[in-house]
């Protein structure tokens, strides 16, 4: 079993930024790709952004695109989610996700992903 532990989330201002830090456990984690998912009060979860295992190839939603890095630290099990210029809207659960299934690297599908972490809470203030 794979554990994710998010953290970095808080309370900015709009047009501030922020990142979002996913530690794993295990030794496996270079072979997972991983991402990011968000969840606003009342909505379905959404994907923001995902990341190949090598770090290489990524994927962002059209809604942070331009504002938004993934990236990851295969040697210290973590990926990190850095947003630019956040507005009202991004408030939501941010939660990091990672495994998908074989000859795949990223899903918009929350069920695709075979690990997910508690998440942490992004408010952005107007």
């Amino acid at each position: 079993q794979v554990h994710l532990v998010e953290s970095g989330g808080g309370l900015v201002q709009t047009g501030g930024s922020l990142r979002l830090s996913c530690a794993a456990s295990g030794p496996t984690f270079s072979t997972y790709a991983v991402g990011w998912f968000r969840q606003a009060p009342g909505k379905e979860r959404e994907i923001v952004a995902a990341i190949s295992t090598s770090g290489t190839n990524a994927y962002y939603a059209d809604f942070v695109k331009g504002r938004c890095t993934i990236s990851r630290d295969n040697a210290k099990n973590t990926v990190s989610l850095q947003i630019n210029s956040l507005k009202p809207e991004d408030t939501a659960v941010y939660y990091c996700v990672a495994d998908l299934p074989e000859g795949t690297w990223h899903s918009v599908r929350w069920a695709d992903y075979h690990y997910w972490g508690q998440g942490t809470q992004v408010t952005v203030s107007s």
